[in-house]
Formats: structure tokens, sequence, C-alpha cells
């Protein structure tokens, strides 16, 4: 059983679910396939944020606290999580968290995966000094976690995905071993892309053609679509129903929205073909997608 309280979220929330598709060739890659993150988000001021999953999680879940408090309930022992700690929750463990009634926590998360983060839990695990799980708050991961989960978020050409699953192994590290991370600048964006895809992410709820994008932003159809899926690894209608998708990821998570809302607030008028398309993407129906939350 997996329990939330959310109604209409935080404001201010990110998250970034990756699809079925994807994850598999990560888990294929040999540069990935040991360690890849499947999820990843931050909530700020998480009032309600409470989950229970009886049967644990299919990964293990980083949770870094940067304001407010919370608690991490493993194995029926209460770990009270505060400001500048962080917490891993082991694969396949019955837990529970939530965020505190009065001074809800604000969290930076990642769900995780693969025979690498199994070893990473373990030495998270087996150190046990006094101040292991205190961090000193950090600008640079703060600014760190910005940069994979716009990599993240970007686009899904193969070698930003190994880039990016390689930025969250080093964010997770540094924790478990306190080590800091060296600044590494992301490469400049292409501007026209940027602004296509500024332009999509702010018109999630409409729909358009390839023909209309094209000539909003005055390119020829064919130039847009050969520079669009060079930069981001999908043709532009697909990227924008995938953005549909992991938007529709954002609220079976964060609120109690039904499929066929959740469909008009996307653009689809089909809640059948908006079903569809979700499957397509995510592997599962998203009925099935929000019974299976907490696996």
């Amino acid at each position: 059983m997996d329990n939330t309280t959310l109604k209409e979220g935080f404001l201010g929330q990110k998250m970034v679910a990756l699809p079925k598709t994807i994850i598999s060739d990560i888990k294929q890659n040999k540069i990935t396939q040991s360690f890849y993150v499947s999820d990843l988000g931050y909530y700020p001021m998480a009032n309600n944020h409470h989950r229970i999953r009886n049967n644990g999680a299919n990964q293990y879940i980083f949770i870094y606290c940067t304001k407010g408090k919370g608690e991490i309930i493993i194995n029926n022992i209460k770990h009270l999580i505060y400001p500048n700690q962080f917490f891993i929750i082991p694969k396949k463990v019955k837990h529970e968290y939530k965020a505190d009634d009065k001074s809800p926590w604000s969290i930076y998360w990642f769900h995780f995966k693969g025979a690498l983060a199994q070893q990473l839990y373990g030495r998270y695990a087996s150190t046990h000094s006094k101040n292991y799980k205190n961090v000193p708050f950090s600008l640079e991961k703060i600014e760190s976690f910005e940069k994979i989960f716009n990599l993240f978020n970007s686009n899904y050409l193969e070698n930003h995905l190994e880039y990016a699953n390689l930025l969250s192994l080093n964010f997770i590290s540094s924790f478990i071993y306190h080590d800091f991370e060296s600044t590494v600048e992301i490469n400049k964006k292409d501007t026209s892309v940027d602004l296509v895809k500024e332009f999509l992410l702010n018109n999630l709820n409409k729909n358009f053609t390839l023909d209309e994008i094209a000539t909003k932003f005055n390119y020829s159809k064919s130039y847009l679509h050969t520079k669009f899926k060079a930069k981001t690894g999908y043709p532009i209608l697909v990227f924008f129903n995938l953005k549909k998708i992991q938007k529709a990821c954002e609220y079976l998570n964060y609120t109690d929205l039904s499929v066929k809302e959740i469909s008009f607030k996307i653009g689809f008028d089909d809640p059948l073909y908006f079903s569809r398309i979700f499957k397509n993407f995510m592997g599962k129906s998203p009925r099935n997608y929000k019974q299976n939350l907490d696996k």
C-alpha cells in the first residue's frame, strides 16, 4: 500500500521520471548499467508529504534535507531528519517517511539502482561515525543538483544520459564519502533549440503541428526537425509528448487528479489516447503507474 496525503503538490516542486524505454537503454549501456537514476526531484516546503511503502521500493532512495524537518521509519525505527542531513533508504525494505507537520522539510531526492548502487549503499550503511549523516550546506551541491536535473530534463542523447548518471553518482558519492565535487560546466545551450523547448514546455496544455512550430520560429520543417533531433535525441513532436507524459507523472505523484483530468490538463482531449501514449513511454497505463508508486 502506498499512502499519500498530497492534494495540490508543493509550490516550486519539480521531478523527472525517466520512461521505461530510456531506462532499458541505460541498463544495457556499459557506462551506466552499474549505476543509474530512474527518478529525481526537489520538494520545497513539502507540507503533507507522507509516503508508506509496505513492500519497499525497487530502487535505493536518497533524501537530502536543506530546510525544515521530517522523519523516516525503517524496521520500526524512527530517524529524525533535520537541515543538512541526508539518508538513504535501502531497496525492497518496508519504510515510511513524512514531513514534519509544523516545519515541513525541503528535500532533494534520487531513486537509483545498479550493482554499484548496492555497493555504495553498503559503504553508507557500514559507516557509524557520530556526525556521518550531517553534511554542511554547500551552494555547490545545490548547483550540482540543478545541473543533473537539467541534463535529465533537456534531452535523451546517449552521451548526455551517461553524463547525467555519472554526475548523479558523483553527487551521491560526495555525501557518502563527504567528498567535494569539482565544478563542471554544462556545455552552452543551443539558443534556437532552447527557445523551441522553452516554448513547448510553457504550452504543455496545447497541441501543435510541426508546421505551426516551424512557422513560429521562422525555420523550415526539415531544418528544425534535423537540428532539434540532433540536440535532444528526439523529433520535436515526440519530445513534446514525452514532456506531456512527464508532467502527467508529476500530477500522478503529487495530486489526486483523475486520469481524465490529467489528460485534459496536458492537452489530450481523448483520455484513452492519452493512456496509450503514456503506456508507450512509461511501460504501463497511468492507472497502473499510480497504483505502483509504492514499488
